[in-house]
């Protein structure tokens, strides 16, 4: 798992305890309602939506929150229509980067994306250019400690394709399709699942060495996750465990 899945969860865990709780709450939110609106609002029945309806309930949104977007999404309540634009660009050092985004107004969002590349050092590009460089996968987030044999066992059962380390814990990766049933038969073997989303994976990271040049990188990354209309940020880089470890605080 690359230096960029690490720094992303390190992300997740401290959005929900900092003054970014109320920025978190808003982005997943925007999440439930999108997948409300392409799938139905029956979490049973929407893939997508059961996903997203479990994220929310993991970051500690109200059940009532959850379900006033759900009308939203559904058309039962009156809100806001958002479309998904996704966005490629390189970072500092050539770091392959995508945005994807959910925008009521595509022309702002687009200027204002393209600005936070070329403030910190990046800049953006055609569509195509890097996406070629990444898989989509599912990433379930596991707390250890594990005797990793036995959870190799665990995760190969479970319909999952492999897992890393990262720090104290686990991360997991498994086909798009499958992150629902591996999560659900990786709790029914005992093991506490702390997240489980979809994401995308580089095929092949930069190594990123250098602690100036990294810290440039994520500056460009944090920049653009600060974003209210950004709900994912992917990149390719790999910056070791110490080197974010100087970064997390």
């Amino acid at each position: 798992m690359s230096g960029h899945s690490k720094w992303a969860t390190t992300k997740h865990r401290k959005g929900a305890k900092d003054s970014a709780r109320a920025k978190v709450f808003a982005k997943i939110i925007r999440q439930v309602e999108v997948a409300a609106r392409e799938g139905g609002g029956d979490p049973a029945a929407n893939a997508s939506l059961r996903t997203m309806f479990q994220k929310a309930r993991e970051a500690s949104v109200p059940i009532d929150t959850i379900e006033r977007a759900i009308k939203r999404g559904t058309g039962e309540l009156e809100g806001a229509r958002y479309e998904s634009v996704t966005y490629e660009g390189y970072a500092p050092g050539g770091i392959a980067v995508i945005v994807e985004t959910l925008t009521d107004n595509r022309n702002r969002t687009s200027a204002e994306i393209k600005h936070l590349f070329s403030k910190n050092g990046g800049s953006i590009a055609e569509p195509g250019a890097v996406s070629w460089q990444f898989d989509r996968k599912g990433v379930i987030e596991v707390a250890g400690p594990i005797d990793e044999d036995q959870l190799l066992e665990w995760v190969l059962e479970a319909g999952g394709e492999n897992f890393s380390a990262n720090a104290e814990n686990y991360l997991i990766t498994t086909d798009p399709t499958e992150v629902g049933s591996v999560r659900d038969a990786l709790e029914g073997f005992g093991v506490k699942v702390l997240s489980a989303e979809l994401t995308l994976v580089a095929q092949n990271s930069i190594e990123v060495d250098d602690e100036g040049e990294a810290k440039k990188v994520l500056r460009l990354i944090d920049a653009i996750d600060d974003h209210d209309d950004v709900q994912n940020v992917f990149a390719n880089f790999d910056i070791s465990d110490e080197i974010l470890a100087s970064f997390e605080d």
